[in-house]
């Protein structure tokens, strides 16, 4: 496929969304100025890839007319051969990423995320699990520099949640972990089974893209607010004040509680940004519904009952069963290694919508 023609056009874009930028009368209008800056960034990453795609192609012609200019035997043709299978890598890596560029982009991308795991089946196995979740994915984060913020959470008894609630800010964030959305199954040996039976628990994962005001207006009257002292271990400041905040919107039913901090304004801000997010995710769904016909062949990036992996101890083995994926790394995986996955599932994803577009 020849890319040329879409660099150039990302190019052209991107000089006519530069000068709208220096027109001050372009933040008259918040939104318009946020969704321009955002594509603004977008652009400038593909003109970038672009450049490099370019300078790459040229890199690789001169590796390839040395390689047949030399004895097959010699050092210079070993070293262009060894330059060639890197560019050639390389080229897959960019091209893919100017192929993404083709697709109508999704505004969620860019966005920060927020997390909710919930225990299922398997009890007090299962809040263990989502505790191993958790900390995959925020180790997964730490590595790329993204920072983690606690939302609310759940305790168990044995150390692990029965739902935790945390948002993960940076770059690119939700495009990378949207996929995560689903049930992950995972089957081992409990710490307190004596038998050393197996057995299978459930962890369900809803991944949201953080909703801004501008998306999701919330009237003050839809809203009842009640305030609460916050659970906690003994004498921590935590529960000497009626920090804990849950928040009722009514038109939607939908109730949002956060008691992670000791202030209670900072509860109901960190609350309304977890409703704002879960009603952009419910309108999103509505409206995904009308083409569910369609979304039957994509990855699953959303669907809450869908079983989409699974974590086996006993084998060593992580299955992703949308892209029967299966790989024997489970220990680094859940240090945050996830890599290996979301990669594939990407790739994936991209060749299914450019297929769908008859690229």
């Amino acid at each position: 496929m020849d890319l040329t023609p879409q660099i150039e056009k990302f190019s052209r874009r991107f000089a006519e969304v530069e000068s709208a930028l220096s027109d001050p009368k372009a933040f008259d209008h918040p939104q318009r100025a946020q969704e321009l800056s955002r594509e603004y960034a977008r652009l400038k990453e593909l003109v970038g890839h672009g450049h490099a795609y370019r300078k790459m192609t040229a890199d690789l012609a001169q590796n390839r007319a040395l390689l047949q200019s030399e004895p097959a035997e010699s050092e210079l043709a070993q070293m262009a051969r060894e330059e060639i299978a890197r560019l050639e890598a390389e080229g897959r890596r960019l091209g893919q990423e100017i192929q993404r560029g083709i697709l109508p982009p999704d505004p969620a991308d860019s966005r920060n995320t927020i997390f909710e795991i919930r225990a299922g089946a398997g009890g007090q196995e299962s809040a263990l699990f989502a505790a191993d979740l958790y900390r995959m994915y925020t180790r997964y984060a730490e590595a790329r520099r993204w920072k983690c913020e606690s939302l609310d959470s759940s305790p168990s008894d044995l150390g692990g949640y029965k739902e935790i609630i945390f948002q993960i800010s940076g770059r690119d964030v939700y495009k990378r972990l949207k996929y995560e959305s689903g049930v992950h199954r995972v089957q081992r040996v409990p710490a307190t089974e004596a038998q050393g039976r197996i057995h299978t628990s459930t962890c369900t994962v809803a991944v949201l893209p953080e909703a801004e005001e501008v998306d999701v207006e919330i009237k003050p009257e839809e809203l009842e607010i009640t305030v609460c002292r916050a659970s906690g271990p003994g004498g921590q400041g935590v529960n000497t004040t009626d920090s804990a905040v849950q928040i009722l919107h009514k038109p939607s039913g939908l109730i949002v509680r956060c008691a992670d901090e000791r202030s209670q304004q900072k509860n109901k801000a960190k609350a309304l940004r977890v409703l704002r997010s879960r009603l952009l995710d419910r309108r999103v769904a509505e409206e995904n519904a009308k083409y569910a016909a369609q979304r039957k062949a994509q990855v699953g990036t959303g669907e809450r009952n869908e079983r989409i992996r699974t974590y086996n101890f006993p084998q060593n083995r992580v299955t992703d069963h949308r892209i029967e994926l299966t790989l024997y790394n489970l220990p680094r995986m859940l240090e945050g290694d996830i890599d290996p996955v979301l990669e594939p599932l990407m790739t994936h994803d991209l060749e299914e919508k450019l297929a769908a577009l008859k690229l």
